[in-house]
């Protein structure tokens, strides 16, 4: 599972543009600023990830001989502009907001500044790599939000869109605080928990399902949780509780059953009755299946009796919001600042920073502002790479996981609603603003004849 690496991963009008400045000279410093322009549905806040991996393919930037022998095919590129190109490498600085933490729309989750052909070439690969685990991030915390407290695990593996976005998600979501994943790649390579149990086709290749029940407490005695809904739930909680009582009466002790099917929430009362009666208070009850936020928000608001979630397809494709109005945007060049006017697309100038206010130990608002600035509140995008170099190793994700799991509780609960959420408060700097009512007046006379 490598990640891209190659310098094509681009596209066309990356490359160009690129060889329209190299023939114009235009090699002057540009500050482009990654952004979300608005929220999907029921958002209310985003997630910072993504940040390792853009740093990792900075740092590793260039074009091998067999990308300029393509780029030589299509006909499309000057030999002066590919012989410049083979020398190419990432020489700037990038911004960031660290990952786990919070920010809102229209706030930049990074800003790069670097000479503009090395700044525009990556722009693709920026947004791609940030895009998806932003957005998974963002639903996996919903999610746990709406589990109050009980351990989720990531199940979507199978579903997602291709392998590359099954490891993303893995590390996204436990980001965002679930508590494992099923996917053993994920967890060989970030570190993460693993998690799981059966299939129906294991129950199915016994004769009787409570022979596949003891079969598996033989094999796996020390972490024994039981799928029951092969058949029938009541059914299959009644012979698990069967197994449970023959485990205990070994020393050993059943872990959990697992729901997937069915009116899971009424059905999770009953199966916690069956092993209660039978003295399994112990075991938990672990439910799957179709969850996101609303399922789980929903089974828990009717009673269910469930301690744990496996929260798959919906989670690992963020169904309800499968993409982010993401952009990566021209600010200032050569010391000039620059916008866009277009209809709702407008832009902000300059190299900026986001300060974060807080009282009483809770977030109450957040200020776009100038990057020179000094404001009230803790600025948010760090310098985390100069002359194309890191400037600290890769964070442990663990750390990165603690990070947001401690932001989030600073939240206020108004803006962490699953549905009709509040919009948290960011507001743009006195600075900022005027120099972007002086920019717009600029830009106005000298491109619309405006006075």
């Amino acid at each position: 599972m490598n990640q891209i690496q190659d310098a094509l991963f681009a596209d066309l009008y990356e490359l160009t543009m690129a060889a329209c400045y190299f023939e114009n000279r235009m090699f002057a410093p540009a500050t482009f600023s990654l952004y979300i322009r608005k929220y999907g549905p029921h958002r209310s806040y985003f997630i910072s990830a993504g940040i390792d991996e853009v740093l990792d393919y900075l740092e590793r930037f260039h074009f091998t001989a067999d990308d300029l022998d393509y780029l030589q095919s299509t006909g499309l590129f000057s030999r002066d502009f590919l012989n410049y190109l083979e020398n190419l490498r990432f020489t700037g600085e990038l911004f960031a907001i660290p990952e786990g933490r919070l920010f809102f729309k229209d706030e930049p989750i990074l800003e790069i500044t670097a000479p503009i052909i090395e700044a525009q070439l990556i722009e693709s690969f920026l947004i791609n790599a940030v895009n998806l685990q932003v957005s998974i991030a963002t639903k996996a915390a919903r999610c746990v939000h709406a589990a109050g407290g009980r351990n989720l695990v990531d199940f979507s593996l199978r579903r997602t869109q291709g392998t590359d976005a099954g490891m993303k998600v893995a590390r996204a979501s436990f980001l965002a605080g679930f508590k494992a994943t099923s996917n053993v790649l994920a967890g060989k390579q970030y570190s993460i928990p693993i998690s799981g149990t059966m299939a129906h086709s294991f129950v199915l290749s016994f004769a009787e399902e409570i022979e596949a029940f003891r079969a598996f407490a033989r094999t796996f005695p020390d972490r024994t949780v039981l799928l029951i809904d092969t058949y029938d739930t009541v059914s299959g909680a009644k012979k698990a509780a069967e197994v449970g009582r023959e485990m205990r009466e070994r020393g050993q002790t059943l872990k959990g059953v697992r729901l997937d099917s069915g009116d899971i929430a009424k059905l999770s009362r009953e199966v916690r009755r069956i092993l209660d009666e039978a003295d399994l208070k112990e075991v938990v009850i672990f439910a799957s299946g179709g969850f996101d936020e609303f399922g789980i928000e929903e089974a828990l608001s009717r009673g269910g009796a469930i301690d744990a979630f496996g929260v798959g397809t919906k989670m690992g494709v963020s169904a309800d919001a499968p993409y982010n109005d993401i952009a990566y945007k021209l600010v200032e060049y050569n010391g000039r600042p620059v916008l866009k006017l277009s209809t709702a697309k407008k832009t902000l100038v300059n190299q900026k920073q986001v300060f974060r206010e807080t009282r009483e130990g809770k977030m109450i608002g957040d200020t776009i502002g100038m990057r020179a600035e000094i404001l009230p509140g803790k600025p948010l995008l760090e310098c985390v790479m100069r002359e194309g170099k890191r400037l600290a190793a890769p964070e442990p994700l663990a750390r990165i996981r603690e990070r947001f799991l401690a932001e989030f509780l600073t939240l206020p609960d108004s803006h962490k609603s699953i549905k009709n959420a509040e919009n948290y408060p960011v507001r743009l700097s006195p600075m900022l603003e005027k120099a972007q009512s002086k920019t717009v007046r600029e830009v106005k006379k000298r491109e619309l004849g405006e006075s």
